[in-house]
């Protein structure tokens, strides 16, 4: 495998450093750690990032693009500098339910020519979204977000294995850090269904057993390609998930 990505959410800074000790201890082969931006917690992805270098030699933070201002500098580049942060991942952002918090009608194109610009030593990823339409629509939006300057992608979780290949046909020469995460519940099943409008295979069943035997599919596979692997865990399984991966 080319590199391993695992997500954790900063719910707050020493929730994190408790979930990064845990990894540490797991003894996996982790070659960077990926922090949403969520906004019903106070800690900033750049800041759990800065708190996931102690940890681990590399961190991206994820960066809503509906929250920069294009009129102003990027606010966090003088902490990007500081704690020298080298790359980052820019997403479109879900609307914020609290509307005291200000968005702007940027659009992630426009936020990584931003970063090139204003902050050229930064290695900027985009996101892809296989699920919002077709292909062929998929494969224009990561044409554009390429000439906006992204040097790689990361995808939504996947849970079809011919799905996956069909993209790794369609992306061959790209860097793409393959999403995979689980699914435990019909009540999640159905989330992805409706909101995310996942297909998922005639042989998926809604448990921690699938979703592990599925990772490890994925792993495989990464590794005969010499590819990326970005794993999405929930935190009340974190431990067990990895461990039914790698172990």
């Amino acid at each position: 495998m080319k590199r391993l990505s695992i997500e954790l959410v900063p719910r707050s800074v020493e929730g994190l450093k408790e979930d990064l000790s845990m990894l540490k201890k797991l003894d996996l082969n982790i070659d960077v750690i990926n922090i949403p931006d969520l906004l019903r917690f106070e800690t900033r992805s750049w800041e759990g990032a800065a708190a996931a270098q102690e940890f681990y030699p590399a961190a991206i933070p994820h960066i809503r693009a509906m929250d920069i201002d294009l009129t102003k500098p990027l606010p966090m580049a003088k902490f990007f500098k500081e704690k020298h942060i080298h790359e980052v991942l820019v997403i479109e952002g879900d609307p914020p339910q609290d509307m005291k918090h200000t968005v702007y009608p940027t659009v992630t194109t426009d936020v990584i020519r931003k970063f090139r610009e204003e902050l050229p030593g930064i290695r900027v990823y985009a996101g892809i979204d296989q699920y919002r339409g077709s292909m062929q629509q998929e494969e224009y939006r990561i044409r554009r977000k390429l000439q906006a300057g992204a040097a790689g992608f990361f995808t939504q979780p996947f849970y079809d294995m011919r799905f996956l290949e069909m993209y790794q046909d369609m992306l061959d020469g790209l860097e793409v850090y393959w999403g995979v995460s689980p699914i435990q519940s019909e009540r999640s099943q159905s989330y992805w269904e409706l909101k995310n409008h996942v297909v998922f295979p005639k042989n998926f069943v809604p448990t921690l057993d699938w979703s592990i035997e599925f990772g490890r599919r994925v792993v495989e596979n990464a590794d005969k390609m010499n590819s990326s692997v970005y794993i999405m865990p929930i935190k009340g399984n974190l431990e067990e998930y990895l461990n039914g991966i790698f172990h």
